[in-house]
């Protein structure tokens, strides 16, 4: 093999595995959370990050992120999670500014 070896070594143990394979069979299951899972069953098998990110379509710095995420946190790391901002000031469902009435 060529190039570097990586200092990050995704371990992913049985359980682990059973649950991001059930995620890759759901339909309903959001796109960035299956890439994640995919990317990191690969890389659990022993495949290199420039495979991987080739395989899954992710850039490598963003799948190292993911990788060392998952290694310290567990499944619930590749989860998405709270973006800092100003929560909304209207309803989605609505469609409307809350507060301000329609003319």
């Amino acid at each position: 093999m060529r190039g570097r070896h990586s200092s990050i070594q995704v371990q992913v143990s049985s359980d682990q595995q059973a649950v991001l394979e059930s995620w890759l069979r759901r339909s309903t299951i959001a796109a960035g959370l299956a890439k994640r899972a995919r990317a990191i069953l690969l890389l659990g098998q022993g495949q290199t990050f420039t495979q991987t990110s080739q395989q899954v379509g992710m850039a490598e710095r963003h799948l190292r992120k993911w990788a060392r995420r998952f290694i310290e946190r567990g499944i619930a790391g590749l989860s998405d999670q709270a973006r800092a901002g100003r929560p909304p000031v209207f309803s989605p469902s609505s469609g409307s500014v809350s507060g301000q009435n329609r003319l």
